[in-house]
């Protein structure tokens, strides 16, 4: 039985037989027993809900003081430079980072302490063109135990999510293995293209899409454009998505490049508007984001507002992470890194008034990830076409924040 929330079947990409269902949920239960990891592409830990199971996040804690109203943001040193377009960014255990190039189809490792890179591979496929590209990263949540690497990419014909393995005994250049392909058919086109990859705390892995300047598709519940999606490491249904055989967990969104969980586990996503107001917004399975009927805070009926909103002069979001009691988000046109203060006691509105860092002092910001309790890695912009390219070209800053 179709529940009534999503209507007819999803499409062949997002639906599998039950003997598959059964056996990725199999895999998972021993997955999560072996450990966390390292987070995925938005730096977020991952860790594991307390009975490993695949259900959505937690409900919010209220019992936890709030952060301070005013933070700081300070760039304290650059860790690397001479990066070309670059897009995801992933950290590996140990503290190393993985960066993906967009426009290269590359991926390169950047060693956490000296800022020294190598590259591991090129991924096979990559069709890059406008917005699309090699865009997100992610590494399992069992890395330790099963290094591989997921990427979010564009081909000739859609968006696809693939998984390679990673033998850094292997010569560089050729370390990471051949695709296998965990989603594909979600639409592509030469803008808004999504992107953002990570595995959440309950160790599923989230993407976040865009509609391909087709308005309508993001409202369309048989398509995977516009929507954030769930899915297990093999590219399943998990069960507690709004629909059993669908990998749509969210819908009515615009352009999602941010994913990211604060300490209550709650799900945050970082939405490009059109001409008026760019979103930050706390996801809700099922829920509907009211692209392209609404466009920032209207208090409408059926649709969910975004918690803050920025003029898109001011922002143009990307990457977002969590630190400090904080989400912080990168922001492409607006040259700024913002700082969203959250509240245990409320989970609609942010604490206090957000804040802008860095305006213009970097260009443009596109991936944001926790590097501990206080820093972040900080992935400028400036070569994808748009910017204005700086000496030394892109860089990854190390910011402390508070």
């Amino acid at each position: 039985m179709r529940g009534a929330l999503f209507g007819p079947v999803q499409p062949p990409a997002v639906r599998r037989g039950a003997v598959a269902a059964l056996a990725s949920a199999a895999l998972l239960l021993t997955a999560a027993c072996s450990g966390d990891g390292g987070g995925g592409s938005s730096g977020q830990p991952a860790s594991p809900t307390a009975s490993g199971s695949s259900a959505p996040p937690a409900s919010p804690s209220r019992s936890a003081e709030p952060p301070p109203a005013q933070g700081s943001a300070e760039v304290v040193s650059t860790l690397t430079e001479k990066l070309k377009s670059p897009w995801g960014l992933a950290a590996l255990p140990g503290g190393d980072l993985l960066v993906s190039s967009r426009d290269e189809g590359t991926v390169h490792r950047i060693d956490g302490e000296s800022g020294k890179q190598t590259l591991l591979g090129s991924v096979p496929g990559v069709s890059a063109s406008g917005e699309g590209g090699l865009l997100g990263l992610a590494v399992s949540s069992t890395f330790g135990a099963d290094p591989l690497v997921y990427a979010y990419f564009t081909t000739a014909s859609d968006n696809r999510i693939v998984r390679m393995s990673y033998d850094e005994k292997r010569p560089a250049g050729r370390q990471l293995g051949a695709p296998d392909t965990v989603l594909r058919g979600i639409p592509k086109g030469s803008v808004h293209n999504g992107g953002r990859i990570a595995f959440g705390p309950d160790k599923m892995l989230y993407a976040g899409t865009g509609e391909t300047g087709d308005t309508g598709l993001a409202q369309d519940k048989e398509s995977l454009a516009g929507k954030i999606l769930r899915m297990t490491p093999d590219g399943e249904p998990v069960h507690g998505n709004p629909e059993a055989d669908s990998v749509v967990y969210s819908y009515g969104h615009r352009n999602v490049q941010g994913l990211a969980w604060d300490k209550d586990k709650r799900l945050w996503a970082a939405e490009f508007g059109q001409d008026t107001w760019d979103e930050l917004n706390l996801i809700e399975p099922g829920g509907n984001y009211g692209w392209p009927e609404v466009e920032g805070k209207k208090g409408e009926a059926g649709f969910i507002d975004p918690v803050a909103q920025w003029k898109t002069s001011e922002a143009s979001p990307s990457g977002i992470a969590y630190a400090k009691g904080s989400i912080w988000m990168a922001g492409l046109r607006g040259e700024r890194l913002w700082r969203i203060p959250l509240s245990g006691d409320s989970a609609k509105e942010p604490y206090a008034e957000p804040q802008a860092f860095l305006e213009e002092e970097h260009g443009r910001l596109r991936t944001v990830v926790s590097a501990g309790s206080d820093r972040l890695w900080l992935v400028t912009s400036n070569t994808d076409g748009r910017g204005t390219p700086k000496s030394g070209g892109d860089r990854v800053l190390r910011v402390e924040v508070e």
